[in-house]
């Protein structure tokens, strides 16, 4: 994977909250059992349209500090912006919105809207309620956001061991995969299923977002930046889509519950199994168009 430094990066599209960012109350985003909180949720569902499952701390807004100036520490002038994990991630938020502003008219016959991610570090205010850090990236359909704290990568390259670069980008292109559905009306027609389970509504809004973000990386390096005169990526690689494949693998149902030390229950699956989570992932790149992740009216998942 390889960024373009001549690339002008649109810093409008993402908010560097600092520690303890957001304002206002909420209450707590209600996170299912058993999973650590270190992977992404399906916020739609398990807020939404269900609520319940256990409730996180409620969060403060910590210190007041505020965020990075991503406008001077992402700009053309800093030849060691990419050094940056703030800038990188700016970056592929730059291109993920690209591609679904190209796309998203095809499958909705409607203008694409865009949304903002936000950084956060400790806590974070949502439309959803207060999350802390421990619940990793997730989207709030109430705001139409995404949020991750970004010490998440390391987290999961530590207890995960998915340590590749392309991991950062294929989670944020899930996120937003989240918010593809949210637009197109999938998360409220989901919420009338099933919510755990390996046939369940939650299931199929994880698969679908994971072959979204498969989509999204078979057209990348088509994106381009602020000017619309350069690419955001100068190439990607079928190794970058092989780290893709080992995070999605990673974080699997299946194989999140072996490691932590108990048997495989299907009952309690929310996101998919690793198998699938990778086959879904493949199959949006492999086919490049977003239109085959139809994983609510397939027999097969």
């Amino acid at each position: 994977m390889e960024l373009n430094d001549r690339a002008e990066l649109d810093t409008s599209q993402v908010n560097d909250l600092g520690r303890g960012g957001g304002s206002g109350r909420g209450m707590p985003i209600p996170l299912p059992t058993g999973r650590g909180g270190l992977v992404s949720l399906v916020i739609t569902v398990l807020v939404a349209l269900v609520g319940g499952g256990i409730g996180l701390n409620a969060a403060t807004n910590g210190d007041g500090a505020g965020g990075e100036d991503l406008e001077q520490s992402c700009s053309r002038d800093n030849p060691d912006r990419f050094g940056n994990v703030k800038c990188r991630n700016l970056l592929y938020v730059n291109s993920i919105q690209d591609y679904w502003k190209q796309e998203y008219p095809a499958i909705s016959g409607r203008q694409y809207e865009p949304t903002d991610t936000n950084y956060f570090g400790q806590a974070v205010s949502t439309g959803c309620g207060t999350a802390d850090s421990g619940v990793g990236p997730f989207y709030c359909p109430a705001d139409k956001q995404v949020y991750i704290d970004l010490s998440f990568y390391d987290e999961l390259a530590s207890r995960f061991g998915a340590d590749g670069e392309f991991a950062a980008p294929y989670v944020l292109a899930h996120e937003y995969g989240h918010h593809i559905q949210n637009l197109l009306g999938t998360n409220e027609r989901a919420g009338q299923g099933d919510q755990t389970g390996p046939e369940s509504a939650s299931v199929r809004l994880e698969l679908q977002a994971d072959c979204y973000a498969g989509a999204w990386a078979r057209h990348a390096t088509e994106s381009k930046d602020k000017s619309g005169q350069e690419a955001l990526f100068t190439s990607i690689t079928e190794s970058d889509i092989k780290e893709a494949v080992e995070t999605a693998e990673a974080i699997g149902d299946d194989t999140i519950q072996q490691r932590s030390g108990g048997g495989i229950n299907p009952d309690q699956f929310t996101h998919g199994t690793s198998e699938q989570r990778q086959r879904w992932f493949r199959q949006g790149y492999d086919r490049g168009d977003p239109q085959v992740c139809d994983t609510f009216g397939t027999g097969r998942l």
